[in-house]
């Protein structure tokens, strides 16, 4: 059972697109980043929801490509001293958490999340201590400081996972942020579920009727999504999963062609495995229409190689991620339960 909570949906202002560089211009700066990152002893991780240009970076100069807790891995295994998180901020913050040794840079700390701003930590905090008789379990599309009042932490790889152990054990679950997400699990579980009401702005954006009409025009198209979508978009899935799931789907199903509900930053990796493939966008609102974020999510966009050279090439201090000692020490108990219980499960 499934009921969001009496919290209004938080609106908040999309950034500014990133000046176009010219090829030319693009090329120059790969080649300046390359030899800063071996001038500072850096790695470069990036998310696949970042542009192609992002995430072929970061495999050509040795770092990774993958989602946020697999970056914050590497991140941690890795000998470089520093660590360059190209991806939003709440994966910064993971991965300055998990590695509090090491000098973690952004290309921009602006770049941030419609789940982390959709879930401040004074009201969430408020709202748990209205529902003391919950376990609080939040996505890890948040910020140290709610991750802080959490009990356990949750990627969308595990999370379904997760929620069984809980109600198996006859816990009631405060979920955050993502309703859509919390209402899938929910469905799927039958866990006693009190939903934080939040969504992503891209996956928020998926219209039924529309691809119902693109399954229509591709009869012989898979339909991957991620279950941040809304339940109607869900409910036409071949397969529901999280990144690195859906990545994995298009690699093992037999189809030819994929229709994909989820940001498109993730074709790069999608067509890198599977080159004989194609991949469609699932279809949103549309420029024309309320669509903000058209599949791709404007803060993802941020992450620029002007960016990226700009992080590398100054002191860095207006790109350092910074987490409180003791924000981070209470952060670290459900992200530690998390990587525990994943580990048992592998």
């Amino acid at each position: 059972m499934a009921n969001l909570d009496v919290v209004e949906p938080f609106q908040f202002d999309f950034p500014p697109k990133p000046a176009p560089l010219t090829a030319s211009e693009k090329d120059a700066a790969r080649t300046r980043i390359k030899k800063l990152l071996q001038e500072k002893n850096a790695v470069l991780v990036a998310h696949y929801y970042t542009d192609p240009e992002i995430q072929a970076l970061a495999e050509e100069t040795g770092g990774c490509v993958a989602d946020s807790l697999e970056m914050a891995r590497f991140g941690a295994a890795h000998e470089a001293k520093n660590l360059i998180v190209a991806g939003v901020k709440f994966m910064g913050e993971t991965a300055k958490i998990l590695t509090p040794q090491k000098r973690v840079l952004m290309p921009t700390l602006e770049a941030t999340c419609s789940l982390d701003l959709g879930c401040p930590a004074d009201a969430f905090g408020e709202f748990c201590d209205a529902h003391p008789d919950h376990t609080v379990v939040v996505y890890a599309n948040t910020s140290a400081a709610v991750k802080a009042r959490a009990d356990w932490v949750v990627t969308s790889s595990i999370a379904l996972d997760v929620v069984e152990y809980l109600d198996a054990k006859g816990e009631k679950i405060l979920w955050a942020p993502d309703k859509h997400l919390g209402g899938y699990i929910a469905k799927q579980t039958g866990a006693d579920m009190l939903l934080w009401n939040a969504a992503c702005i891209v996956h928020d954006e998926f219209k039924a009727r529309a691809l119902l009409q693109l399954k229509e025009q591709y009869p012989d198209a898979a339909v991957l999504v991620h279950p941040e979508s809304p339940a109607a978009i869900v409910d036409m899935a071949d397969a529901v999963g999280s990144t690195s799931q859906l990545i994995k789907a298009s690699q093992t199903l037999p189809h030819q062609r994929f229709i994909v509900a989820t940001d498109k930053g993730i074709f790069y990796k999608m067509q890198q495995l599977s080159p004989e493939k194609s991949f469609i966008e699932a279809p949103t609102g549309g420029n024309g229409a309320t669509c903000r974020s058209c599949a791709h999510c404007p803060w993802m966009a941020m992450n620029g190689l002007a960016a990226i050279e700009q992080a590398l090439s100054t002191d860095g201090i207006a790109h350092e991620v910074h987490v409180d000692s003791g924000l981070a020490e209470r952060a670290m108990k459900p992200l530690t339960r998390m990587l525990e219980f994943n580990q048992g499960k592998r």
